[in-house]
């Protein structure tokens, strides 16, 4: 009898000891499935900030792409004015003024010899150019790729613009080396000198040549369609 009671403790304490366990399991389980679920939601709540913050940022992406994209275009289109001459340009530059001879000629002599005419201002354009000027013009008009300096009686005509002497021509770039060009043993200052044409050179840092005024148009010439369509893919990849 002692034995048999001793017998239903035990199994009363295994049973207790069990239903201890299964609880704890239990709740231990049930604590896990809550912070599962609380985890699954924070990660959600995550995402969808994560994803939030992509789509803006996409849209930053696009808006900076665009804006990057005109500033582009902007930018080549004033680089395309200033070297058509359509723009006002300002720099370090040289100032030469020219003025026909006084020196009277002798009998027999040719008195064109010691007046200025086109090839004249042709020449110094020409040095100046070699010598890298950015923006050149005679008399205040700009010279452009069409530009054309010929005589027209007493008086020269620069972008179908007459003017007489002295003429005033102004040179954007390296004044160094735009007055060492015109300076040259042999060359353009030297001959005009040689015939008393006055010519008066001075370097100056604050240069300005004003924009063509002119207008301009292609009749004849026309783009060649391949470089038309390598031009637009350039302009689309930037």
């Amino acid at each position: 009898m002692f034995a048999n009671k001793h017998a239903k403790i035990l199994i009363a304490l295994v049973c207790a000891v069990l239903g201890f366990m299964l609880a704890t399991q239990f709740k231990t389980t049930e604590r896990q499935k809550t912070i599962n679920i609380q985890r699954a939601e924070d990660l959600s709540d995550r995402l969808k900030a994560v994803e939030k913050e992509r789509n803006e940022l996409s849209k930053e992406l696009e808006k900076l792409q665009a804006k990057a994209g005109d500033e582009v275009v902007a930018s080549e289109i004033v680089r395309l004015k200033a070297f058509a001459g359509d723009l006002e340009m300002r720099g370090k530059g040289i100032k030469l003024v020219l003025d026909d001879s006084k020196i009277a000629s002798k009998p027999g002599e040719n008195p064109n010899l010691y007046i200025i005419h086109d090839d004249d201002l042709l020449r110094v354009i020409n040095e100046l150019r070699a010598a890298g000027a950015e923006a050149i013009a005679i008399n205040g008009e700009r010279i452009v790729a069409m530009s054309e300096i010929r005589c027209a009686g007493p008086t020269l005509s620069v972008n179908n613009n007459r003017s007489a002497p002295p003429y005033e021509i102004k040179a954007i770039g390296n004044p160094n080396n735009l007055e060492s060009a015109l300076k040259l043993r042999g060359g353009v200052l030297e001959n005009f000198k040689f015939w008393g044409i006055q010519a008066d050179l001075s370097q100056s840092d604050d240069i300005e040549i004003p924009a063509f005024k002119g207008r301009r148009s292609f009749e004849y010439a026309k783009v060649v369609e391949e470089q038309a369509s390598d031009a637009k893919k350039g302009a689309a990849e930037k």
